[in-house]
This record gives structure tokens, C-alpha cells and sequence, in this order.
């Protein structure tokens, strides 16, 4: 089958499109899907540097991509029964094998609503359960006002929304030529750079309650002054999925998904939502899966406006 794989860390380089990759078998319990579209994270290209181990152990030669859309290909024995799936339907969520390949066995599935691209579906596995994990982790509720550093990726995309679905104000940073997309979304638009505390202030003069870093790029200092201080009350209020040097200021780096059946819960109300037209997905590019190596790149500088998809 077609995939890139890698076999040591490193650059983009190390990422090698192949045609002779073998087909994985479904063990017990255990669903193939045939790959219809891959989404591509930071967290691929991290991982390829080795960065994120403690998180995410790499065998080798091992296969990119966390999240896809595809059509069931083959049930291992009892997957069926387990999963009420059968041969042909149209799922989406976590491969344990890779979803830069033709096909993947799946880790965990969920039914792609019929209105839903195949290219919006394979975009809400990670971004999804990483929203909707962190904004549960901080306790941020109806009433409160949210910091949300990287409004406008894809991540905080979805962030901002279920939080302004929630009834909370959001303040979010981003690059000046996305405030208007963010003023879409009802996000109170702040630039990134020195000042960041004052504009988030003059955004929110009736204070932040609690701060969601999707960005990094020293932000947490910030966040700790936007919160009142060094008091532990503050830094509880404050999570990052970003920033490597969370735990030198006391600060919560959340970095493993939740337990299955909330992400279960999340993930097919998101869907269904995306496919209603009321969460938004933000699509940058969809790639043929030979491009990896570009879409990594372009993932890795930060550049691109919304989601990168590979498509085999």
C-alpha cells in the first residue's frame, strides 16, 4: 500500500513515500479503515523530531498521522459486535498504525455524519478532544472571561467556539490578519507581541478568569499577571499544550487524551454540530499524501491559515 514512513528521527527529510508498505492485519477487537483523508498536527512533526516520547513512544519504521476519515475496510474478530460497525461504513477518528497511509488499523472510531467532508472530519479528532479537554481542565463556565493565546489556529478555532457556545467571553490572540476571522467566530481579537497583557486588559477591563494556551512562545508569564500573580489559585486556572516550560512556572501542560467515552461524547456531538453548519472547521490545504513532507513544513512555520489535509 501507498504511506510515508520514517525510520530515525529528524527533518522532513526522514519522511519517505513508499508504495510497497504492507497492508496491516486486524487483530481481535481491531478495525481497518481505508484512509480517505489524513489531518496533519504539530504533534507529527514533533514527534519526528522525537520531541514529544514521554507522550508518544515511536517503533520504527513508523507511520505519521494521529487522526483520519476512511471507509471500514475489515473487522478483526469481534470488532463488529464491539463497535456495531460493518465493511463500508464511513467513520473518522484515531489510527493506531499511522493515517499517512492507505490504510490504518483504527484505535478509536466514530460515525462521520453524512453531511460532514471527509476533509472537516479528519480535522476534529485532535483539535476536538484537545478544546474541549483543556477548557474542562480549567473550569472556565458561563459568565467568565477566557485568554485564549492562538485563537486562530486550529486547535483554538475550535477552543473559541465551544467556549463562546458555552457563554463565555473570549479573548483571543492572533496574528492581526485573522482578527476578522476571529470577530466571525465572536472572539475579541488581541495582536500577538510586547503589550500583549495591556491589549488583552483593555479587551477584558473586567479581568480574565482563566487562560488557555494554544500557542506558546513565552507566553505563560503573561498569563500568570493576567490571573493576579504567582498564588496557586491563579496558576490552577491556567493550562498550555504548548509552551515546553510549563513546569518551570508551576503551570499545567496537558498533553494525554481523556478517557474514551467522553471523548466518544465530545467528538460526535462536534461532528454532528460541523455538520449542521454551527462549529466551524477552518480548512488552509489539502495535500496529495506525497506531499507529506511539505505539509509537516508548513505545519512546522506556523503559516498555515486552518487545518492541512493529506489525501492518498
Amino acid at each position: 500500500m501507498e504511506a510515508i514512513v520514517y525510520e530515525e528521527f529528524g527533518g522532513s527529510e526522514v519522511l519517505r513515500h513508499v508504495t510497497d508498505a504492507a497492508v496491516p492485519e486486524p487483530g481481535p477487537g481491531e478495525v481497518r479503515v481505508e484512509v480517505v483523508a489524513a489531518g496533519v498536527n504539530p504533534v507529527d512533526w514533533k514527534r519526528r523530531y522525537g520531541w514529544v516520547e514521554e507522550f508518544y513512544p515511536t517503533t520504527f519504521p513508523a507511520v505519521p498521522g494521529l487522526e483520519f476519515a476512511g471507509r471500514v475496510d475489515a473487522l478483526g474478530a469481534g470488532a463488529a459486535e464491539a463497535t456495531g460497525l460493518a465493511v463500508g461504513d464511513e467513520v473518522f477518528g484515531w489510527t493506531k498504525t499511522g493515517a499517512y497511509a492507505r490504510y490504518a488499523l483504527a484505535d478509536l472510531v466514530l460515525p462521520k455524519p453524512a453531511g460532514l467532508s471527509w476533509e472537516a472530519a479528519a480535522s476534529l479528532p485532535v483539535a476536538g478532544e484537545t478544546a474541549r479537554r483543556v477548557l474542562n481542565l480549567i473550569g472556565v463556565r458561563a459568565g467568565e472571561t477566557l485568554f485564549l493565546h492562538g485563537a486562530a489556529g486550529v486547535v483554538g478555532t475550535v477552543a473559541a467556539q465551544l467556549a463562546a457556545a458555552d457563554g463565555i467571553t473570549v479573548v483571543g490572540s492572533a496574528s492581526e490578519g485573522n482578527h476578522a476571522y476571529l470577530r466571525e467566530l465572536g472572539v475579541l481579537p488581541v495582536a500577538y507581541g510586547d503589550g500583549l497583557a495591556e491589549r488583552v486588559r483593555a479587551a477584558a477591563p473586567q479581568g480574565v478568569d482563566a487562560v488557555f494556551d494554544a500557542a506558546g512562545h513565552g507566553v505563560l508569564p503573561v498569563a500568570i499577571g493576567l490571573l493576579g500573580g504567582e498564588g496557586r489559585a491563579a496558576k490552577e486556572r491556567i493550562v498550555t499544550i504548548a509552551s515546553p516550560d510549563a513546569a518551570e512556572h508551576g503551570i499545567a501542560f496537558s498533553g494525554l487524551m481523556a478517557d474514551r467515552e467522553s471523548v466518544r461524547s465530545w467528538l460526535t456531538a462536534q461532528a454532528r454540530a460541523a455538520a449542521g453548519g454551527t462549529l466551524r472547521v477552518r480548512l488552509a490545504e489539502t495535500l496529495p499524501l506525497k506531499e507529506a513532507a511539505r505539509a509537516q513544513d508548513l505545519s512546522e512555520s506556523g503559516h498555515a491559515r486552518g487545518k492541512l489535509v493529506l489525501v492518498p
